[in-house]
């Protein structure tokens, strides 16, 4: 694929797959292609419900639950017209691209298996298995910790052995604020920060309306 000269670099949306503790990576999934569109929603999280007192009417009590979805393509076509410099592609299609996004929302298989030898020995309660932490990077002004809430595949082009070989992905995710982890957790300051870069952002765009507004007014 040929690239113009000058041309600048492009900046893929990525998830980056981190230790929950520790923050040592662990995985990096790179879209291969940027969406063409992004939805999210933001939801209130207010001290009263409607019709309530009026002196919690404006009240929070923390972030709003910000929720993002998302569809992206992945397509091996490109790799299949080089298969000797794609052996996995010619032998798997784009399934390790999808399963790696699959495994996100999957408990480790050896967790499972412990879990359940822990329940064998008598153990009356055994603790959900924490995953690894998901971290969403759209821009470098956006890098959010999020946990998968929504994921769909349609598979709609297969070689011949039935590998896929072109998908879109829906994915869903919801961004976990200090509302959602402990306030020391690493994914919490990881929120902070994406939350101080909004407060700053909109700093910017305040002072550049003041501006405008006494420019109109001279």
């Amino acid at each position: 694929m040929s690239h113009f000269p000058g041309a600048p670099k492009l900046l893929k949306a990525t998830i980056a797959i981190l230790d929950a503790v520790t923050f040592f990576p662990k995985g990096v999934i790179v879209l291969q292609y940027n969406p063409e569109t992004l939805r999210r929603t933001l939801q209130v999280r207010g001290a009263g419900a409607e019709g309530s007192d009026r002196l919690e009417a404006l009240r929070l009590v923390a972030p709003p639950l910000e929720t993002i979805q998302l569809e992206a393509e992945i397509d091996a076509t490109d790799q299949l017209e080089f298969p000797a410099k794609n052996p996995d592609t010619v032998l798997f299609g784009i399934y390790p691209q999808l399963a790696v996004l699959e495994t996100l929302i999957y408990p480790k298989s050896s967790q499972i298996k412990k879990n359940n030898q822990l329940a064998r020995m008598g153990v009356l309660e055994v603790l959900p298995i924490e995953s690894n932490l998901t971290v969403f990077i759209w821009s470098l002004n956006r890098v959010m910790p999020v946990r998968l809430s929504e994921f769909s595949i349609t598979e709609e082009a297969f070689d011949s052995k039935l590998n896929p070989i072109r998908a879109k992905v829906s994915l869903g995710m919801q961004v976990l604020s200090t509302n959602d982890l402990r306030f020391d957790h690493k994914g919490s300051k990881l929120f902070q920060v994406y939350y101080k870069q909004k407060e700053i952002l909109a700093k910017v765009n305040t002072a550049a309306t003041v501006i405008k507004t006494i420019a109109s007014l001279l």
